[in-house]
């Protein structure tokens, strides 16, 4: 079905939109746990916190769905399995491993091992039978890989773990599984609508998430600005995931999450700014966004030349 999110200036501008979200959210959960009070090794708190924003997100989407399709978007009985599905690779599995494991690990190893989602995601489409792996996007996805540990030079080091970078690696198998998986249920063989789907995911792996924290001990210090936080981390999954689903339902899974790549750049850049950190507003910084651009063209020229 070509329509105009099957576009390539399409699929950038709103990806992009999507990692600038994303990519705020970084900044956004480092303030909300110093407002909360929540220490880096509370997980169960973190898992709290996690469930209560990724509820919230998911009721956001439904509402902001049933108002534009004028009907309350409920699940139909084949339905709801699907979702339990996606739930448990996008929310539930995803974050699990991402909060422990960075918990036990740098955030560089971190940013670096969370892009490999995107290797992860196109070769499990292609185990999938949903595209052919070719040597462009291998090419491609290893030029937006270099950048992303490139930006990310400074304290690098080997001395991996699996309690930290192992949890991180399996956070991202997740988050490849997610997104073939929502490419999958919103295809015409199965038609679902990809706002639903996000929707109730969002609603059901953020209820599990909170009550796996609450029964662990987790609690959270709400204050008028940690709500604020809160609302906006809501909104920023509810957005940034619902038009990633939506760009998935028309476009190759390679095409879509290729863009991946820009994420760790735009926390980078968002934290720089919000946080004072390191930004990528260097030659270091230029470099690596150079090379995530081209590894993001070279995949998606390919698809130009089979159109």
């Amino acid at each position: 079905m070509q329509t105009k999110l099957t576009k390539t200036w399409t699929v950038a501008f709103i990806a992009l939109i999507c990692c600038l979200l994303w990519g705020s959210a970084f900044a956004g959960v480092k303030t909300g746990y110093a407002e909360m009070g929540i220490a880096p090794e509370d997980w169960a708190s973190q898992m709290i916190f996690a469930g209560v924003r990724f509820l919230i997100a998911g009721l956001m989407a439904l509402t902001v769905g049933s108002l534009t399709e004028r009907k309350l978007l409920l699940p139909e009985k084949e339905t709801i399995p699907r979702i339990g599905v996606i739930s448990l690779f996008q929310t539930i599995l995803q974050y699990f491993f991402y909060y422990i494991g960075l918990a036990h690990t740098t955030g560089v190893r971190a940013a670096i091992i969370v892009a490999a989602n995107v290797f992860a995601a196109i070769l499990i489409s292609s185990a999938f039978h949903q595209e052919t792996l070719t040597i462009r996007k291998i090419i491609g996805c290893v030029l937006g890989f270099s950048g992303i540990v490139i930006v990310n030079l400074t304290g690098l080091d080997f001395h991996l773990n699996f309690l930290g970078d192992g949890f991180i690696f399996l956070c991202t198998i997740a988050s490849g599984f997610s997104s073939v998986f929502m490419k999958k249920y919103t295809s015409p063989e199965y038609h679902e609508n990809p706002v639903l789907l996000s929707g109730w995911q969002f609603a059901f792996g953020g209820a599990v998430m909170w009550i796996l924290g609450a029964v662990c001990g987790g609690s959270l210090h709400m204050t008028g600005k940690a709500w604020l936080i809160l609302g906006y981390l809501s909104f920023v999954s509810a957005a940034a995931y619902s038009l990633w689903a939506i760009l998935l339902k028309y476009n190759p899974v390679s095409k879509v999450t290729v863009f991946g790549f820009l994420n760790p750049l735009c926390g980078v850049m968002i934290s720089s700014i919000i946080l004072h950190e390191t930004g990528v507003f260097n030659l270091q910084g230029m470099t690596a966004l150079l090379l995530v651009c081209t590894g993001i063209l070279i995949v998606n020229y390919e698809k130009r030349e089979s159109t």
